[in-house]
């Protein structure tokens, strides 16, 4: 059975983020999750997805032949394995920002302001830095600790995957927001997503066939 674009793309989102919730892969998709219901149970249902009750979805034996390879990677966009951002306000406080890091286990945040515009990125090291020694700075707001832009690296979703990774070795970055022109003001950027090195990382064991991604 030929699968849709559709499906295609589900199978794609579960090899790259699995395990995988129904409720991520329609996030992902800017779809509700009735929507890709039917699919994901077709997918299930002819082995190209596994799935796990309060865990998510997997990929199953059948698409274990479609494993990418080193081609795929040469020509592979950011759009094509950028995550969800996770983003806080300007207004947060470290404390916020510390429990935010910890809570979605990732390495970095990135601040944005209510139209979801790029302001500035922060990192553990950030953080690190200003609350060893400092008692008060939890109550600080994270605009004192950041990065502020325009001196944060990003990608945008057209960019290859190589290059994003060189990028994040040439200026020693752990992960990239992924950015386009803001709609209401070109002079901004609209935060889409971001790339880590932890992608990276999978992209590579995904070559050996070994490790599902």
């Amino acid at each position: 059975m030929q699968l849709s674009p559709r499906q295609l793309e589900i199978v794609r989102l579960v090899k790259l983020h699995a395990p995988i919730t129904g409720e991520q892969i329609a996030e992902m998709l800017r779809l509700s999750r009735p929507t890709i219901r039917s699919d994901l149970s077709l997918l299930v249902m002819l082995g190209a997805l596994d799935a796990k009750p309060k865990v998510g979805y997997f990929l199953g034996q059948a698409s274990d032949r479609d494993r990418p390879g080193a081609a795929d990677i040469t020509g592979m966009k950011v759009k094509d394995v950028q995550s969800l951002p996770v983003v806080i306000r300007e207004s947060a406080t470290v404390h916020d920002a510390v429990v935010t890091l910890f809570m979605d286990n990732v390495g970095s945040l990135i601040v944005a302001d209510e139209t979801n515009a790029l302001v500035g990125v922060i990192s553990r090291k950030d953080l690190l830095k200003v609350t060893l020694g400092n008692p008060g700075a939890s109550t600080m707001p994270v605009s004192l600790v950041m990065t502020r832009q325009p001196n944060v690296v990003t990608a945008a979703p057209d960019d290859t995957v190589l290059e994003a990774g060189r990028r994040m070795i040439q200026h020693q970055v752990d992960s990239l927001p992924v950015v386009v022109r803001h709609p209401d003001d070109p002079g901004k950027s609209e935060v889409v997503g971001r790339i880590t090195k932890t992608t990276m990382t999978k992209l590579l064991v995904g070559l050996t066939g070994d490790v599902e991604l």
